[in-house]
């Protein structure tokens, strides 16, 4: 029976047709890397569905199993693969590189770190013109804490409850979601403050964010007045008279929340705390991991669509389309701070790394793939919009260009999280009609689209009738 529920999954969704053909699997079989996987991979690196996929090869928006199925991927390695998997132009860039100098660290000089720093940070206004390239987010994080500190000769910082800062043990203290938290001490000098959530925070309404969809739930703002923004300030007010000194080191936020499931603030949020932060002698710091390099649409850096200029920022994830690379940049005198003594990276920045990030570059201006994200992503925000509609489960669809959170409820008045297993049904469901996506949230209740920022309308149709016909098999279900 549930086969034959299967075949009639696939055919309500056509596939979109690709011209690309996968390579034979030659590898060990599935059982085999079952094994390993149980004896030799750290258990807490943990794989998706009930019966992990065994992935071979990737093709611009699509991943081949070792069987040679094809998925859509709109989660993107978790927002990682910005330009496409294995995308041409750097791949052809990296295979040139590795022929030539592979690593020499930066003791010396060498042509890409030096041609990549220069385009990079002509992306930024003034005066964010200093890069500091490094391995991961994580890393990157630790050190725009590391320079606000010594910068500011303060300690405290202050994150948003639900934001995902990385898992190194200095950045776990920002981070605020349970399910990231270990048993040791972490988090000294780290406050946490509430998160401006429109959906289901106290306060937010119809008309509170930057997004083609806004929440169902009715707001008393008007325009050019939103309380909700105005009750949340009053809150991050409460936490710099109450938790950390009179004097802090800074403040760090994602521009969209990725982890916790696309999570936005009410409008000129940002552009409040920022100043609080200022008065108090603090550094901004804007985690763009997951929103930078044209995600949003609308802009190049998330802190952009919220009329801002931080301190630092920091990037990871697409800036490299899958290659560990990642970079905090910020302006000279910051910079200069952790000049006093030796702060040395061994990886970061290589050659090889130099030349990922300027092909990536490349990749996002002559794909235009920023205006990409723009367009398709409000075209699939607003198809989720009419499923939002349509099914009592679907309680918010939210998001800015392809960055994207489909909060799963029991019912839209009370936003009570679905229960996992429940989700869980929608989520294996989907896979097996060849669509592949993300899980966030603090329950585990949003499901997060962020694709390939190649990812085409055609595409969209089909992943959303995949979509569609998951929801109404639980619908039947439940029935």
């Amino acid at each position: 029976r549930q086969q034959k529920w299967k075949s009639s999954l696939s055919t309500q969704a056509k596939m979109p047709p690709c011209d690309f053909v996968p390579e034979k699997y030659e590898s060990y079989p599935y059982e085999r890397m079952q094994k390993i996987r149980e004896q030799n991979i750290a258990p807490s690196l943990r794989t998706y569905y009930k019966k992990p996929l065994l992935l071979h090869q990737g093709h611009m928006q699509w991943l081949f199993d070792h069987e040679g199925r094809r998925y859509l991927d709109l989660f993107a390695g978790i927002v990682t693969v910005s330009v496409g998997h294995c995308h041409p132009k750097v791949t052809m860039a990296t295979q040139k590189q590795l022929a030539r100098l592979w690593h020499t660290t930066n003791i010396y000089m060498y042509p890409a770190i030096h041609e990549y720093a220069e385009k990079l940070t002509s992306l930024f206004p003034d005066p964010l013109k200093v890069v500091y390239l490094t391995n991961s987010g994580s890393e990157a994080n630790d050190l725009a804490m590391f320079m606000a500190r010594l910068h500011t000769r303060n300690f405290d910082i202050i994150s948003l409850r639900g934001g995902y800062h990385g898992g190194s043990p200095y950045t776990l203290g920002l981070t605020s979601l349970t399910s990231y938290k270990h048993g040791v001490a972490n988090g000294f000098g780290c406050t946490t403050t509430m998160l401006p959530d429109v959906f289901r925070g106290p306060w937010g309404g119809s008309r509170c964010r930057d997004s083609p969809v806004q929440t169902v739930r009715k707001c008393s703002c008007t325009e050019g007045a939103c309380l909700a923004k105005d009750q949340y300030i009053e809150q991050f007010k409460d936490t710099l008279n109450t938790s950390v000194p009179k004097t802090v080191a800074g403040f760090i936020a994602e521009p969209i929340q990725g982890v916790n499931g696309a999570v936005q603030y009410p409008r000129n949020f940002l552009q409040e705390a920022y100043e609080l932060i200022r008065e108090r002698g603090g550094l901004c710091i804007s985690d763009e991991v997951q929103t930078g390099f044209g995600r949003t649409g609308s802009h190049f850096w998330g802190f952009q669509t919220h009329g801002v200029v931080p301190d630092i920022v920091t990037l990871a994830k697409g800036i490299g389309n899958g290659f560990p690379m990642a970079a905090v940049v910020t302006t000279k005198e910051i910079a200069s701070s952790l000049a006093q003594n030796l702060h040395f990276n061994t990886f970061g920045g290589n050659p090889l790394a130099c030349v990922v990030g300027a092909a990536v570059l490349d990749a996002i201006e002559e794909d235009g793939l920023q205006k990409n994200s723009e367009d398709v992503g409000t075209y699939m925000l607003l198809e989720l919009a009419k499923l939002r509609d349509k099914f009592e489960i679907v309680g918010d669809v939210r998001g800015k260009g392809l960055m994207i959170g489909v909060e799963m409820v029991t019912d839209k008045d009370s936003r009570c999280p679905l229960p996992p297993e429940e989700i869980n049904q929608i989520w294996e469901d989907c896979k097996d009609m060849g669509v592949l996506i993300g899980r966030g949230g603090l329950y585990s209740q949003t499901f997060r689209i962020k694709p390939p920022m190649c990812i085409t309308k055609r595409d969209i149709d089909f992943a959303v009738e995949v979509f569609r016909t998951a929801l109404q098999r639980h619908v039947e279900r439940a029935a």
